[in-house]
């Protein structure tokens, strides 16, 4: 393996794996890549907010996992039951964070390294940048999680969600993934669980709207 790093400046990072001098190891790519994702954005440059980022995030709700959306809460309160969360959770809150909320990224990087147990500046500073379409390696701002397809892609018979949303634990999978619909949340006016504090469709065109905008300045 044959490593080259530009300086930070140039904003780029170069990596070589010269097979011919290295023997067929299965997952060695996936390896390389996440050494390259690492030393990235250890190089990168790190922000930060002043205030009280514990009101901060759960002014809205998505600091005590009461957005309304399913998915999110759980990963929040997993996070702060346990100080860990899935990657895919990870990058499902930041979004909505983000993007559906439109709030500045740092002040979710600044409450999950007050939290996770497993905290990394580099890994955590650049999965925010990604996350939010900012920075120096990121998602095209126009790719925005849909946390209710998210859900159902990966959690389909809510076996994660149940377990750290237990409001929710007699609702039938198929209508938690349409929590979003007034129909569906009307056949459960007991459950003790809020309604979606943003609509996501409407989130995410006006997220849009403001990249297009920012981009023509």
């Amino acid at each position: 393996m044959h490593l080259r790093i530009r300086h930070p400046r140039n904003n780029t990072l170069t990596l070589f794996l010269y097979e011919k001098n290295m023997p067929k190891i299965e997952g060695a790519t996936n390896m390389v890549n996440l050494l390259s994702g690492f030393t990235y954005f250890l190089v990168a440059k790190l922000g930060s907010v002043s205030g009280n980022v514990g009101v901060m995030c759960t002014d809205h709700g998505l600091g005590n996992g009461e957005t309304g959306y399913a998915l999110v809460d759980a990963g929040m309160k997993q996070l702060n039951m346990t100080g860990w969360m899935h990657n895919r959770v990870r990058m499902i809150v930041a979004m909505f964070l983000t993007k559906d909320l439109l709030i500045d990224w740092r002040w979710g990087e600044k409450y999950f390294a007050s939290k996770l147990i497993d905290y990394d500046p580099a890994s955590n500073n650049g999965g925010w940048q990604w996350s939010a379409s900012t920075g120096t390696d990121s998602q095209p701002y126009f790719r925005i999680f849909n946390p209710w397809s998210q859900s159902k892609e990966y959690d389909k018979d809510c076996e994660y969600i149940k377990k750290w949303v237990p409001e929710l634990k007699d609702v039938p999978p198929k209508d938690i993934h349409k929590w979003d619909n007034p129909k569906v949340r009307a056949k459960y006016p007991n459950i003790n669980y809020p309604e979606p504090i943003v609509n996501q469709k409407e989130a995410s065109r006006r997220t849009l709207e403001e990249f297009k905008k920012a981009a023509k300045k």
